[in-house]
């Protein structure tokens, strides 16, 4: 009979080390009930070391305040002012108080419940007895005892969903951050591309100016000024285009931070074109403690154990319950000249209910734990592979970007030289109007190629923020105190 409390306990054990060394070595779980019903759950463990380099040789440091590390004030107003709107918050919010309100009824089954009565009455209660009246007030007190825990485990399973749900309310914080700050770098490096694109635009309308003057004065062919025209309609296509681009960014950010959208252009004005810069965060090369930061794994380990205490308790449930009954009280009857008042008090009585037959529900219920428990344990398992790709994926798209920086910035430069050089040439009569055009485009792509470069790898420290889960650590205590500010 103790054999599945028993299991129940190592299991316990086992995932709450899992859950702070985030699976430092290959582990399995065994689930409680019965052996043979049952194969053990494997759980995946993260590699010995990241298979991607690493930035910076992989020191730690810490992650927290990291959008404050940012060198753009206004990033972290939008942040502050998303999660002050995100309806994703909103919605953990509400989970933790009602995972509190589940841990304190859950919690409430393990002592007495008490209730209080009173009651007053006049007539004749018996043909014996004369006309009177009578007036009680009284406690009732009924207490199930805990003998096999399975209140124990309702108020461990609990207490494991509420912290779940505070580490919930965690992973939705960074996740509207990091989906504030993709947003944010991608409007900065739209309105870049809208300032080359404007540039552009000009030199090529300035271009089709100067070479139909030249055809109607008969030095340029009318097939070159037909050329020019069509550049310069192209480059204004691709301005109007571009702009566009930028306002649907800017009402991204209107509808994920709530604010005004006059008020927001307004403090989006004054750093346009200037992409973000953040801190060079660095990691550990020990991917269980990069991972010990995810709120989500936390969750997700803490939702394993309250399935195998849910588990323990529907296993209770098919034991036989005690319940013990008490009350005690004051009495006070009167008729006439005559009046009686004492204490009146009862001890039990005591039940014991047996469950015998009840068409397979009791065992039907612990199958279905069981099923939750396993759902629980693989889907901890797959989020701890996920985490591990999602850092791997971070880091691979960092050391892309910081190999090919270097590379784009001299192919910008250099197509930049040859096209004012062609221009000059053009200008001068030395250069055809085609090799014009062709050193445009391949100075403008440079141009584009470096800013999109200089975007992906900002996206990418921001995805390996998201990836590390923003900072936070599993402190019940600091999690409180963060959802108090």
């Amino acid at each position: 009979m103790t054999e599945p409390f028993e299991r129940h306990n190592i299991a316990r054990l086992t995932l709450a080390t899992l859950a702070v060394a985030m699976l430092g070595a290959c582990a399995g779980l065994p689930p409680p009930g019965e052996a043979a019903s049952l194969a053990s759950v494997p759980v995946a463990a993260p590699p010995p070391q990241w298979q991607a380099a690493l930035p910076h040789s992989g020191q730690l440091t810490d992650l927290a305040r990291w959008w404050q590390q940012f060198d753009d004030p206004l990033l972290t107003q939008l942040i502050a002012a998303a999660q002050a709107v995100s309806p994703t918050l909103a919605t953990a919010q509400s989970r933790i108080a009602q995972a509190r309100a589940a841990r304190v009824s859950a919690g409430a089954a393990l002592g007495p419940a008490v209730n209080a009565s009173a009651s007053a009455s006049r007539g004749r209660q018996d043909l014996s007895l004369p006309l009177g009246s009578s007036a009680s007030a009284g406690l009732q007190a009924v207490w199930e005892l805990d003998l096999f825990g399975g209140n124990a485990a309702g108020r461990d399973a609990a207490q494991n969903r509420l912290a779940g749900a505070e580490a919930s309310w965690h992973d939705a914080r960074v996740s509207v951050a990091a989906e504030v700050a993709g947003a944010y770098v991608g409007l900065r490096a739209c309105e870049a591309q809208l300032v080359q694109t404007q540039l552009d635009a000009r030199s090529r309308a300035e271009t089709a100016r100067l070479t139909e003057l030249a055809a109607k004065a008969g030095f340029q062919a009318p097939a070159n000024a037909a050329l020019a025209r069509a550049s310069a309609a192209q480059g204004s296509s691709l301005l109007t285009q571009q702009r566009a681009q930028c306002d649907l960014g800017v009402k991204s950010l209107v509808a994920l931070t709530g604010l005004a959208e006059p008020a927001l252009r307004s403090q989006l004005a004054a750093g346009s074109a200037q992409l973000p810069k953040p801190a060079q965060i660095v990691i550990t090369s020990v991917p269980a403690e990069a991972l010990a930061q995810r709120p989500d794994l936390f969750s997700a380990a803490r939702e394993v154990l309250a399935a195998s205490a849910d588990l323990s308790q529907s296993q209770a449930q098919r034991y036989p319950r005690i319940v013990l009954n008490g009350s005690i009280g004051a009495a006070r009857f009167s008729s006439g000249a005559t009046t009686l008042d004492g204490t009146i008090w009862s001890l039990g009585p005591v039940s014991v209910s047996l469950p015998l037959f009840d068409g397979g529900a009791r065992h039907a219920n612990v199958e279905a734990a069981r099923a939750r428990y396993v759902a629980a344990s693989v889907n901890y398992a797959a989020r701890l592979r996920t985490a591990v790709r999602e850092v791997e994926e971070a880091l691979v798209a960092l050391q892309s970007t910081a190999a090919r920086g270097s590379d784009a910035l001299v192919a910008t430069e250099g197509f930049a030289a040859s096209y004012r050089a062609t221009d000059a040439r053009f200008r001068g009569g030395l250069a055809s109007l085609f090799e014009l055009e062709d050193a445009r485009r391949s100075a403008v792509q440079a141009q584009s190629a470096l800013i999109e470069l200089q975007r992906e790898r900002v996206a990418a420290w921001i995805s390996l923020y998201r990836a590390l889960g923003g900072g936070w650590v599993a402190d019940e205590a600091a999690a409180v105190a963060a959802i108090q500010d």
